[in-house]
């Protein structure tokens, strides 16, 4: 069985699916089986054939070089670039645990090493409708734990230790913190960075700059994440 962890955020577009991409590289170009997995995904484009193409997944696929099928990451697509629970009611096919669970279990007995991504921050509603899904009840019943990807600029303090808070609470374990769109030297980002250690206890486990191809993490720590 693959070992796994979960990356979630302190809210949209802090650069998760970015960060996902570094981390599945570095196992990938070390000769581990890395996969990418994620229950559900909107705001996608479709080609002219009107197939509707996960772009997150292409993206980690096309950074990453793994060669899982585009098909076996995510069990939910959506066009409408709304929270999932949203897309579903607008487009119809909600989310069905069981099948993000069979899809995820699939993809853990194939590969060593299955990065499971989430969607936005961590209060985001997978289904509404049929049933009631938080992204949190996906985590729980994978039985993961986390990272959480941050923005390195003004306001990180607060949603980060909000994050973390919220997450301990309801009892998800968070192994560490990734900092994107860091730039090394800015006062105020090395702050933030020190103090939202010194407020969760977390380690800040890597900052990714802007355009980065790699992720500066030892393999040894970096495969440790992994349960």
């Amino acid at each position: 069985m693959a070992k796994k962890i979960f990356i979630t955020g302190t809210g949209t577009d802090v650069g998760k699916t970015f960060v996902t991409g570094l981390l599945v590289k570095k196992l990938q170009e070390n000769g581990l089986g890395a996969a990418y997995y994620k229950a559900a995904m909107s705001g996608n484009e479709r080609t002219k054939d009107g197939t509707l193409v996960p772009g997150d997944a292409l993206y980690v696929k096309q950074v990453s070089g793994i060669t899982q099928p585009l098909a076996q990451m995510c069990p939910y697509i959506y066009e409408t670039a709304v929270s999932p629970h949203l897309a579903s009611r607008i487009e119809g096919n909600p989310v069905d645990l069981k099948e993000v669970v069979k899809g995820f279990e699939e993809v853990c007995q194939q590969y060593e090493y299955v990065t499971m991504e989430g969607s936005g921050g961590i209060l985001c509603p997978i289904c509404f409708d049929e049933k009631e899904l938080w992204l949190e009840d996906v985590i729980r019943q994978l039985d993961l734990s986390s990272l959480i990807v941050a923005d390195a600029g003004l306001g990180t303090i607060n949603s980060v230790v909000l994050t973390v808070e919220y997450m301990r609470a309801r009892k998800l374990p968070v192994k560490g913190i990734i900092f994107n769109h860091f730039h090394q030297g800015d006062r105020m980002e090395e702050d933030n960075l020190r103090m939202c250690e010194y407020r969760t206890k977390l380690p800040v486990l890597a900052c990714v700059e802007d355009g980065s191809t790699e992720i500066h993490m030892p393999l040894e720590k970096l495969m440790a994440l992994y349960d």
